[in-house]
């Protein structure tokens, strides 16, 4: 199999449709609206997490067997049907219509398999084993949530504001690329990851001060 080409995909206000009700549908669901997108679920029955999200409005549900009506006007496809057959079917129909499909047990019908991944804000680090062991993502996944606290997320808004300062004042192009370098020097990663927030963004501006920008 060749190399799985890996991209942050933007679905906010996009359609994704899931098939199947249950705890992991439930998972795949929540993912799903973190990120924005308008989630329609289809499935005989629904847990009772999943249920809560449709009497609250946040997603739409459609009570019945799935069938390929149910794919139109959608951007993303997740069968989670729990039964093969099913399963399969959505896959197929899905690459008839050249959908982004992803077929929770066994990711190789799809074409797109999902990496465990670490949120922090605005930063989300991902790892995927290309669909030969969940297993082993997670326990990465479990890693890095110890490895990368809650300081990256608010670290990097400050990071953020500053590189766009940086890039509007610094005309030469060499110059930038030094100070944005500067900005994400050994001490100041050194100090975030021992989870130093506030000093490492005092480094960080002075950093940034002592560039002249």
């Amino acid at each position: 199999m060749a190399q799985r080409y890996m991209v942050s995909l933007d679905i906010e206000n996009k359609k994704s449709l899931v098939i199947g009700g249950g705890n992991v549908a439930e998972r795949k669901v929540r993912s799903l609206l973190e990120c924005g997108s308008a989630v329609i679920v289809v499935s005989p029955d629904i847990s009772p997490g999943l249920k809560t999200l449709a009497d609250k409005g946040l997603i739409i549900y459609r009570q019945g067997c799935y069938e390929s009506s149910d794919l139109k006007d959608m951007f993303l496809v997740i069968g989670a049907a729990g039964r093969e057959e099913v399963n399969r079917q959505i896959a197929q129909d899905c690459s008839g219509r050249n959908l982004i499909v992803n077929i929770v047990d066994d990711p190789t019908k799809g074409n797109y398999f999902v990496p465990a991944t670490v949120r922090r804000g605005a930063l989300t680090i991902a790892v995927s084993t290309g669909g030969k062991s969940p297993m082993l993502a997670r326990k990465l996944r479990e890693e890095m949530e110890k490895d990368y606290g809650p300081q990256y997320g608010e670290f990097l808004e400050m990071l953020g504001c500053l590189r766009e300062e940086v890039i509007k004042s610094a005309a030469d192009s060499e110059k930038k690329k030094m100070i944005l370098e500067n900005l994400v020097n050994e001490d100041i990663l050194s100090l975030l990851k021992k989870g130093r927030l506030e000093s490492a963004k005092e480094m960080l501006l002075g950093a940034y001060r002592g560039s002249g920008s």
